[in-house]
């Protein structure tokens, strides 16, 4: 729960009025747990959970922005019965024994896609799953960071500093592990609330099916081409400069990786597309780009010139298209003139997504995901007919309750649209 970008941490902010109302949830109620950090203590964990029972509450923290990729650097644990327990994953990489102990027990996770990762990396593989962030979206709820859902449905208030710190410190201050163990500490109570919300309004069945497909989601496969996604890059007008963007974007990389770093520590995006733009040919042209001056990109100057030059005297063919290719519809703003037809299929079909989203409350990404209403819109089934549409989002991965909420509706908004 470690990086400032995601919305566990961006929606802890609360409106200063709603934080005067709620208590601030200040201490553990068995008080702050010692850390596990070796064998023995890790042992101690174990049978704690043994001996518990209920879900497991789970939690992860990560030193995104301070260290390369999305490893966790500690594990919080909290069932009834069993307490809490911080975990130093860096001293215990192997929690297979962690997952033993649990068991079939539901883990609650707070989005848990952004979780599950790290914790696969140490050998925690939930077998079921209830994500209190996935829950409050499919409630319809605005914010859904853990803060906020938290306050409204707990009457409490968990403290937001030390969100984004560097977690690969050693030691942890105290003040750390006190904040990290809050984070499990009433994971389960928003669990139930938030169940109790689901049967209420008949949309428990539909979770049920939104957490077991996250946990049967494969892992995902490294992007084709990872340095398109350059902050910035839509700025970089001909194939030579995208090539120099490519060049240093992998020298960066390479760079990070080598040193446990954050990309970003080692050179900005922005540096990265100006220099590319520019194109200097010598180190101090190079350091005339003010970001190029911070300590770490300084001390690689010549990488990067190097990375420039060589894009110089690549042939054409080697150097990379303006667009990504892929295998999808073009950019919606295109349909109109290339494929009218196609268009009004797109409004049509997203309005009908648009009022079923509304009756059922929840944002139209959760009720169906964009990608498969643009790929619908393009290219339908030839034969349109709630079966034909049912598989085709099936094939997209829609779930069994969202085909059963749609796959009508857009048959009959197809079909409106080819009349029109």
């Amino acid at each position: 729960m470690a990086n400032a970008l995601n919305s566990k941490t961006d929606s802890r902010e609360t409106d200063n009025d709603e934080s005067e109302r709620a208590p601030l949830l200040r201490e553990p109620r068995e008080g702050l747990p010692e850390i596990t950090a070796d064998a023995d203590s890790l042992a101690g964990v174990v049978a704690a959970l043994r001996a518990g029972s209920g879900p497991v509450a789970v939690d992860a923290e990560r030193a995104s922005g301070y260290r390369y990729g999305q490893r966790a650097y500690l594990v919080q644990l909290r069932r009834e019965g069993s307490g809490s327990a911080l975990i130093d994953p860096i001293a215990c990489p192997d929690l297979s024994e962690i997952d033993s102990a649990m068991d079939e027990a539901e883990v609650v996770l707070h989005a848990a896609h952004q979780d599950l990762p790290c914790l696969t990396e140490v050998n925690l593989r939930p077998s079921r799953l209830f994500d209190t962030e996935l829950a409050g979206r499919l409630l319809g709820y605005q914010r859904v960071g853990l803060g906020f859902m938290v306050e409204r449905l707990l009457n409490l208030r968990l403290a937001k500093e030390h969100s984004a710190v560097d977690w690969s410190q050693r030691p942890l201050p105290e003040d750390w592990l006190r904040y990290a163990a809050l984070d499990v500490e009433i994971l389960i109570e928003l669990r139930d609330s938030l169940e109790s919300e689901l049967e209420e309004t008949g949309k428990l069945e539909w979770a049920r099916e939104e957490f077991d497909s996250v946990l049967a989601a494969p892992p995902k496969e490294p992007r084709p081409d990872p340095w398109r996604r350059t902050s910035g890059i839509h700025k970089v007008r001909n194939q030579r400069s995208l090539a120099a963007v490519r060049e240093l974007w992998y020298e960066r990389d390479r760079i990070a990786q080598e040193r446990d770093t954050s990309p970003g520590r080692v050179l900005p995006d922005a540096a990265i597309v100006e220099a590319a733009t520019a194109m200097p040919r010598t180190t101090p042209e190079l350091t005339k780009i003010r970001q190029f001056g911070i300590k770490l990109a300084r001390r690689y100057l010549n990488t990067w010139i190097k990375a420039i030059n060589r894009t110089r005297d690549m042939a054409q063919a080697d150097l990379p298209r303006p667009n990504a290719p892929g295998d999808g519809p073009p950019p919606v703003n295109r349909w109109a003139d290339r494929a009218p037809d196609a268009a009004r299929r797109l409004d049509t079909v997203r309005s009908t997504v648009t009022r079923i989203a509304e009756e059922v409350v929840m944002p139209t990404e959760n009720l169906l995901l964009p990608d498969s209403v643009r790929r619908l819109a393009w290219a339908p089934p030839e034969t349109v007919d709630p079966d034909s549409v049912g598989e085709f989002l099936r094939s997209r991965g829609a779930r069994n309750w969202q085909v059963g909420l749609t796959a009508e509706a857009l048959t009959d908004a197809l079909r409106e649209a080819e009349k029109a």
